[in-house]
C-alpha cells in the first residue's frame, strides 16, 4: 500500500509541474509572438518611410 501511495503522489507532482511548464511555454510564446508582430510593424513603417523620403 505504501508503494501505491508513493506512486500516486509522484504522478500527481509530475503532472502538476508539467502543467506549470506548459503554462510557461504558452506565456513565452505569446510574448514572443507579440514581439515579432511589433518588429514586423516597425520594419514595414521603416521601409515605407525610406520609399517616401526618396520622392
Amino acid at each position: 500500500m505504501k508503494n501505491l501511495s508513493f506512486a500516486i503522489g509522484f504522478l500527481a507532482i509530475s503532472f502538476l509541474s508539467g502543467c506549470d511548464l506548459i503554462t510557461g511555454i504558452f506565456k513565452a510564446g505569446a510574448y514572443t509572438g507579440i514581439f515579432v508582430v511589433l518588429v514586423v510593424i516597425v520594419l514595414i513603417v521603416f521601409v515605407i518611410s525610406k520609399f517616401r523620403s526618396k520622392d
